[in-house]
């Protein structure tokens, strides 16, 4: 039976600023934290935080299970992008056209309370999973994923489903994220007497050129996830106008693909560049996020099918390309899947919804796929 508390326990959690902090008007992850505590303590489930940073707590609540050697991790982020642009209010959810509106209703908010509700259901009906259930609500996410990494020290799981906006579709696969920035060396003149300098903007766009042929030959294609992706997003460069430039700098995301590493993939760029007559340096990566792929036959992609066939939704295996909390897990060696209500198109827009029956019917989906995971 599905329960419309969970949009109560939504629209709470909308209301309460959890942009995280290395945005305008963020706060430390602690506020949130203590309102999913009060909710998990009145309802007699035992908690504890795991501090990532000062004030900034991974908050994790426990079910116990049959077997008290194995665990089943549900994740979900609490901190949000910023609320800069938005033509809503961020934090005065409201319900029209069966969406729920507001900053983190649909990344991800939203399935954090139905994570929160699926794990409090089993508790109030006496419920034992056969694995031990962490609900871990984590910070940082949409920063540098120190709450996950965090949670990962010393983690020992059997599965893990990390909430985003998936439109109830079970993820198996994401694109990895890798971001650095290159930079070009001029020299200094007059814009009267160009000849004296070197034009470092001028050099860059070549640069660019380059690597945008090289992009355009990316063509191995994944089954799940398409091909691999390059986006220049940011250019920087010179000082004012009458000033022949002496250095000049891009910024560059590059999506990666299962089976890629950061490393061969920069490897790459260094040989592209090197072919150039340019004075011209690569930066380290400010962000090396690798491919999630898990495999189709594990128990929790089986499980999250199976459950999914018998509610009488999408139970196909898919691929989103995006990056999560997801491929930390995975990494550290527990299978893992993504999950949750919500469009990705909605995510850190201008207008944030979700829709509701989405939101009741994934609570569902966690309560089954605990109950069923083997």
């Amino acid at each position: 039976m599905l329960n419309s508390n969970v949009l109560a326990t939504l629209a709470d959690l909308i209301r309460i600023n959890s942009i995280n902090p290395a945005y305008d008007d963020g706060r430390p992850e602690s506020h949130i934290a203590d309102y999913i505590e009060r909710f998990f303590s009145e309802r007699g489930i035992e908690t504890w935080r795991q501090e990532v940073l000062p004030d900034r707590p991974n908050l994790i609540a426990r079910l116990p299970g049959r077997n008290s050697g194995r665990r089943v991790v549900l994740e979900a982020h609490v901190d949000t992008a910023s609320i800069t642009g938005m033509t809503i209010p961020p934090f005065e959810p409201e319900v029209r056209d069966h969406r729920m509106y507001g900053r983190g209703s649909c990344d991800t908010k939203a399935g954090l309370a139905a994570m929160m509700h699926a794990v409090a259901s089993l508790h109030a009906d006496g419920a034992k999973p056969e694995c031990e259930v962490w609900m871990v609500a984590a910070a940082d996410e949409e920063y540098s994923f120190r709450g996950v990494t965090r949670l990962c020290e010393g983690l020992q799981a059997d599965a893990a489903i990390v909430a985003e906006p998936t439109e109830l579709r079970a993820i198996i696969a994401s694109k990895g994220v890798l971001r650095w920035k290159v930079r070009t060396h001029g020299k200094a003149a007059h814009s009267s007497k160009p000849a004296l300098g070197v034009n470092a903007i001028v050099k860059m766009a070549k640069v660019i050129q380059l690597f945008e042929q090289s992009a355009a030959e990316l063509t191995r294609r994944h089954p799940l996830l398409g091909v691999a992706t390059q986006n220049i997003g940011v250019i920087r460069g010179g000082v004012q106008i009458n000033f022949v430039p002496d250095w000049c700098e891009i910024e560059i995301d590059r999506r990666l693909l299962p089976g890629e590493t950061a490393a061969a993939v920069l490897a790459g760029y260094e040989s592209l560049l090197a072919g150039l007559d340019l004075a011209v340096t690569m930066d380290p990566p400010m962000l090396v996020d690798e491919a999630l792929e898990t495999a189709a036959n594990s128990s929790v992609a089986q499980t999250a099918s199976g459950v999914l066939r018998d509610m009488g939704l999408n139970s196909e295996l898919a691929g989103v390309p995006y990056g999560s909390d997801a491929s930390k897990l995975s990494r550290h060696g527990v299978p893992s899947i993504i999950f949750g209500p919500g469009s990705i198109d909605q995510a850190h827009a201008a207008v944030e919804y979700v829709e509701c029956e989405q939101v009741l019917r994934a609570e569902e989906f966690y309560r089954q796929f605990l109950l069923r995971f083997p």
